[in-house]
């Protein structure tokens, strides 16, 4: 197995047309609270999966998962990091759209990624497709506020990361998200809510 990716909260291996996540083990926290914090999120992350391949959405198809190992097994998909592929500015407008898009479908089902950042997708070498990768910190809500949230992190990140494209590439993404997402018009106000209060915490 070879291991290509570690964070803090797991480590990937892939085996193969395999990808096996395992979630670490913390030292500073109490054993039994260590070990029920993992089993719960490593249930969790195998539920969303398995919620995202019945909806046919483009991410890692779970193949199995032990709350025993705290591990998950799931397909690998092969392509490059939207991180990368935004880096050379080609093709950034396609791209940015179908994201928003495809974050409008994951929110209509009520599913928050919480981690949206350009490493977390990927595009398929030949149909340029975005797959979403790193459900770990994923949950089920309905609640505006997180859909809020979730976009508002986006735009931190790609504020961060791809300035040189910044704001083009973050209203190519809004528009995606209110052609996908019917429910558009009150998280983005809310959205609007969340970046003011972000502004006045840097005061």
């Amino acid at each position: 197995m070879l291991k290509i990716a570690q964070g803090a909260e797991a480590v990937l291996y892939q085996d193969g047309n395999q990808v096996i996540k395992e979630r670490l083990s913390k030292g500073y926290r109490i054993p039994e609270i260590d070990e029920a914090l993992r089993k719960f999120r490593t249930r969790r992350e195998a539920k969303i999966l398995q919620r995202l391949d019945e909806i046919k959405f483009p991410a890692p198809h779970l193949q199995e998962f032990s709350d025993k190992r705290m591990s998950i097994t799931m397909d690998f998909i092969p392509g490059e990091k939207l991180r990368d592929v935004l880096e050379k500015g080609d093709e950034y407008q396609g791209l940015a759209k179908e994201l928003g898009m495809k974050i409008g479908q994951l929110h209509a089902q009520n599913i928050i990624h919480g981690d949206l950042t350009t490493s977390n997708m990927l595009v398929a070498p030949e149909t340029r497709e975005l797959s979403f990768i790193d459900f770990g910190l994923s949950v089920f809500s309905d609640k505006v506020e997180d859909k809020a949230v979730d976009l508002f992190l986006l735009d931190r990140a790609l504020e961060s990361k791809h300035y040189q494209l910044y704001p083009q590439v973050f209203e190519e993404v809004l528009k995606g998200y209110k052609e996908s997402y019917p429910e558009a018009g009150a998280v983005l106000d809310r959205f609007n809510a969340v970046m003011k209060r972000g502004r006045n915490k840097k005061r």
